[in-house]
């Protein structure tokens, strides 16, 4: 929390305005605020509640590019959030961004006075954030470097103290297209409300965002793509360890993303106990596509539609059985030995051969992993 000598700027200027006022951190998450002036609406209302606008109101004011202001600027409104129009002002410390002024200005009657205190109360504002964030940036450092020791695969490095309550589960979310300057905004926003309410076990490295515990991944993919905003995509993967070794967890998680930016089947989210083979396949470099076996290139290359393709993993993925391969693909006995046969006629092999089947099967799993 910050100082109370911050709070009562706030409230001084608040008063001066008769508007209401807020200080978010750089991630759009509430620091303080003062008293509503009747002007509130259902943002404001939930970050003071909840500490948070919401993923898709933080979307919107980044979206503004308000951390690269040098100055006050107008945020408009999003109706359909029932958000009104605000004025924010970054607050910098010797270029440092520490936080994002914002005051409640609905129907643009701001005057410039009203600017110029604005401006005016930046200044030793951006001075008690800056003493508040050398504390607690150095705390936060230390916590997450702790974290990313005890997720190491070096044994050295795991000999750590800790106080991590949950070492059986760990989940990467990786951000795979999206405006670079959000992306870790984006990923500490998802991943701090997934743990709110305890006490925070993450870090972030470049696209990446590590959590150790258990936590929604479809709810911290969506929250990080709705502050990226339209075009954006996250994926995750889950790691768990049955005894509690984190490190193996994390080295899981790192395979199961891995799928689930890979592997259309997992749909964004991939868990490890879910990923089969792949669980091997992907810590392998990915084949180029002449490195797979030339009978199941010379398939895909006869079958533009995939039928056959689709067919010939349903078979293997059903262990052969015609009948449920059948059910599966809802087709008639007597057109799954068509497919079959015209498989074996193309690729030269014999389905009724272990090794033949072997050598299609792997090929088919490598297919989705193929570097062009």
């Amino acid at each position: 929390m910050v100082g109370s000598e911050l709070q009562r700027r706030v409230d001084a200027l608040a008063e001066d305005l008769g508007r209401s006022v807020a200080i978010n951190d750089p991630s759009v998450r509430l620091l303080c605020a003062s008293r509503h002036f009747g002007d509130e609406d259902a943002v404001r209302v939930r970050t003071m509640l909840q500490r948070s606008a919401g993923s898709e109101a933080i979307g919107h004011i980044l979206a503004q590019g308000v951390t690269r202001w040098t100055g006050p600027g107008v945020i408009p409104p999003r109706p359909d959030l029932d958000m009104l129009a605000r004025v924010s002002m970054p607050l910098r410390w010797r270029g440092t961004l520490l936080g994002l002024l914002m005051v409640i200005d609905p129907d643009g009657t701001l005057t410039a006075a009203d600017l110029d205190a604005v401006k005016a109360a930046a200044e030793p504002m951006a001075a008690l954030l800056y003493r508040d964030f050398l504390v607690a940036d150095s705390e936060r450092a230390a916590r997450e470097e702790t974290l990313r020791r005890l997720l190491s695969a070096d044994p050295a490095e795991r000999a750590v103290t800790h106080d991590f309550p949950d070492t059986s589960t760990v989940l990467i979310a990786e951000v795979l297209s999206g405006e670079s300057a959000r992306i870790e905004v984006a990923l500490r926003t998802s991943l701090a409300a997934a743990t709110r309410g305890r006490e925070p076990s993450f870090y972030v490295r470049g696209r990446q965002g590590v959590l150790l515990g258990a936590a929604d991944a479809a709810a911290i993919v969506k929250q990080a793509e709705d502050v990226l905003g339209a075009g954006a995509r996250c994926v995750a993967g889950i790691g768990t360890s049955a005894d509690g070794q984190a490190w193996i967890a994390r080295d899981r998680a790192a395979v199961a993303v891995r799928a689930a930016a890979t592997l259309p089947r997992f749909d964004g989210i991939a868990h490890w106990d879910d990923l089969g083979a792949y669980g091997l396949l992907l810590r392998v470099p990915a084949p180029a596509r002449a490195h797979l076996p030339e009978p199941l290139l010379a398939l895909v290359a006869k079958d533009p539609g995939g039928r056959l393709v689709e067919t010939l993993a349903a078979y293997l993925d059903h262990a052969g059985s015609s009948l449920d391969t059948a059910a599966a693909l809802h087709i008639h006995r007597t057109s799954l030995y068509y497919r079959l046969h015209r498989i074996e006629e193309i690729t030269g092999l014999d389905l009724a051969d272990g090794e033949h089947r072997l050598t299609l099967h792997l090929g088919l799993k490598l297919l989705p992993l193929v570097r062009d």
